[in-house]
């Protein structure tokens, strides 16, 4: 997480700030768009470090409306480890999440907002079937995600000062 936050200072991104160590960086405004961050922090990383990754960048504003478009309100109170938000490089046709929700044969429950997509996972992540390999395939786009807990934790770091 080090060489990651180490990284971003020296692609001048102002105020770069880990969190825990699962590859969660927040950073201050750019005059760069969130895709054009995501080429230009996959390309470096593969260069100065050689890994190969997917970015997911999104400004404090679009973090924001990912809190508040939570679709499963009474989840993230009872249960926030349970649920998980995936930040999604593309939004996926609404058929798409539907017919993965048709899929599913255990207690999950996905739903889709913009380039969002979350889930509960009532019996755990763990031993589920519905793995982020299945996601991203049926939903057409690669992800990454993050437990509630850990949403709101990055809500914080986004809204500091």
């Amino acid at each position: 997480m080090a060489d990651l936050r180490d990284l971003c200072i020296r692609l001048e991104l102002p105020g770069a700030r880990t969190l825990l160590q699962s590859g969660n960086v927040v950073f201050r405004g750019t005059s760069r768009s969130s895709a054009a961050l995501e080429r230009l922090l996959e390309k470096e990383l593969a260069a100065r470090l050689g890994v190969t990754t997917d970015f997911f960048v999104r400004t404090a504003r679009e973090w924001n409306e990912l809190v508040t478009a939570n679709p499963f309100h009474a989840e993230a109170k009872r249960d926030p480890g349970h649920l998980i938000a995936l930040a999604l490089k593309d939004a996926p046709r609404p058929a798409d999440v539907d017919a993965l929700q048709a899929s599913i044969a255990g207690p999950e429950l996905i739903r889709a907002v913009g380039k969002t997509a979350y889930v509960v996972y009532p019996a755990g992540v763990g031993g589920s079937r519905l793995t982020n390999a299945v996601i991203e395939k049926k939903l057409g786009t690669r992800s990454t995600g993050r437990n509630w807990n850990t949403v709101l934790k990055l809500q914080a770091l986004v809204n500091e000062g």
